[in-house]
């Protein structure tokens, strides 16, 4: 006498899509509606990301131990890493994570910015070494995020200029920052316009890298204004995506 036991039912693949940069949009577009992969997007802030084709959850993990826990309950299967190239502890912090239970992890990370013929860049460290370059009577148009403020701004002498959104609460008042209201992407023209209303000597930013936001870069240039460049933090030692043509192609290829 023969019995049959039910099939067991194969789950989809489990990717966990940590976002919050364009190209994770991107990404969670081309993996939308895949009926053999299942697709979650983790971002710290709606605000951070957009809308998402894909589930998406949204806050921290509660540390390593909270990341390790979730990747153990949800049966994530794969990780990868789209997140803004400053957010490089999140890939210190997951890739060894990952490696312990054997899930598949990569980075997506844009190439970073290189200086063009007429451009006047001077790289840094970090916000505090841009901030100690800057004196008395100057002008900074500074694109780093509210975020390093402190670090940039507050033992600075000069006067910033800041970007912000206008759906964002605004900012207590900080003797020496004023603020622009506007939200990317900006052409050329605009930033130049932006530098040029707001008499700006000197621009800070980030080198975030992408096509993007290049273009306060190129306002420079064509004005002739230095750059303070706060160069990226080390990054993980890990597979390094750099389109969006190669993350899916990287996930076709687990299975």
């Amino acid at each position: 006498m023969s019995s049959h036991l039910p099939p067991v039912p194969i789950l989809p693949r489990h990717l966990l899509l940590l976002a919050g940069s364009g190209e994770a949009r991107a990404i969670a577009a081309g993996l939308a509606d895949r009926g053999d992969l299942r697709v979650t997007a983790s971002v710290l802030a709606p605000s951070l990301a957009g809308p998402l084709k894909v589930l998406t959850r949204t806050g921290g993990f509660g540390g390593d131990d909270g990341f390790a826990q979730y990747l153990d309950r949800e049966g994530v299967t794969a990780v990868l890493d789209a997140t803004h190239p400053f957010a490089a502890r999140i890939g210190q912090r997951s890739a060894p994570i990952c490696a312990a239970r054997g899930i598949a992890y990569a980075r997506v990370l844009r190439p970073a910015w290189q200086a063009q013929p007429g451009d006047r860049w001077t790289h840094v460290p970090d916000e505090s070494a841009a901030g100690a370059l800057l004196h008395a009577g100057q002008r900074v148009f500074a694109t780093t995020g509210r975020a390093t403020m402190e670090a940039l701004v507050m033992k600075s002498p000069a006067q910033f200029l800041l970007r912000r959104r206008a759906a964002e609460p605004s900012p207590p008042p900080v003797a020496n920052v004023s603020y622009v209201i506007g939200q990317g992407p900006f052409s050329v023209d605009d930033e130049i316009a932006t530098l040029r209303a707001h008499r700006i000597d000197v621009l800070v930013a980030k080198n975030s890298g992408g096509t993007a936001s290049r273009t306060k870069l190129d306002a420079a240039r064509a004005l002739g204004l230095p750059v303070i460049l706060v160069d990226r933090p080390d990054q993980v030692q890990a597979t390094t995506l750099t389109t969006v043509a190669q993350a899916l192609a990287w996930v076709e290829n687990l299975a």
